[in-house]
Parts: C-alpha cells; structure tokens; sequence
C-alpha cells in the first residue's frame, strides 16, 4: 500500500518556502510531513499532504515544478531500536533505501516516509516481519 509524496522544486531564495505553504493553505490541503533538501540556487521539498493530487495541481498552476512519487508510510512502535529493526529488515531482502524521514502519528507511536528501490518487495517484507503501513485515506488524514 502506497501513499503519494507531493516534489516541488523551488529555487533557494528568500520568500519561496512561504510561498508554497501558503499555496497549499490557501486551497485547504494540509501538510502532514515534509522534509527540505537544498542545492546552493534550488530546493527539493518532498511533503506528505492531505490532497496529493489536487496539491501537485495548484502549485503547477502557480508555475512551480510539482510530481508525485510512490512511498510507504510504516508505521513504527514508539521503543528505542524500532528504526533499526525496520532498516534491517528492508536491507535484508535486498531493498535500497533511497530515503527516508519522519511523519509523527501520536504519543505512542510514530512513523516514517521511506523511499526504496523495490516497493513491492519492501511490502512484503515489512508485513512479513508484522510492520503496519498507512493506506492512503489514513496518511491523508492525520492531522495531529
């Protein structure tokens, strides 16, 4: 089960971050979990949001460089190793992790956006090994 991780590409200037924000605020879409990687004169903001697809619409309509990528939200037990055992048992089977970052769920709980080379496989392997990962209604719909 994949979820849909909104890309945009922006230039590293003063202001832009807050123009996308405030893009997204406005047409409603709330953000659930993002993450920011730069390159001297550009960006890469990869988010989780509630409405992948109507978010991707909009910030192309306001001239940003906007995809969607395929990505699993696993949802990870709140106890000191969970990260690790999750690791290793994606690098076990063989998958790659591209990257990976967190999107908090709860008190109890927390979990993380991970990119890998082999979803399918990855899948499998962390069912396999009893990790829960978020259908799509469910990570559109976290809100705290």
């Amino acid at each position: 089960m994949y979820i849909k991780q909104l890309n945009v590409f922006t230039e590293n200037r003063h202001g832009k971050l807050e123009e996308v924000y405030s893009i997204l605020a406005k047409n409603e879409i709330n953000v659930i979990s993002t993450t920011i990687a730069d390159v001297s004169e550009y960006g890469l903001v990869r988010m989780v949001v509630s409405d992948p697809m109507k978010a991707k619409e909009v910030l192309v309509e306001n001239e940003y460089s906007a995809s969607l990528t395929d990505v699993l939200a696993v949802k990870l037990p709140n106890v000191v190793g969970s990260l690790q055992t999750m690791i290793q048992v994606l690098t076990f089977s063989g998958v790659s992790i591209s990257y990976l970052y967190t999107m908090a769920t709860g008190e109890t709980s927390a979990s993380m956006v991970v990119k890998v080379s082999e979803p399918d496989r990855a899948l499998e392997a962390l069912e396999e090994n009893g990790y829960k990962v978020f259908s799509p209604e469910e990570a559109y719909a976290i809100t705290a």
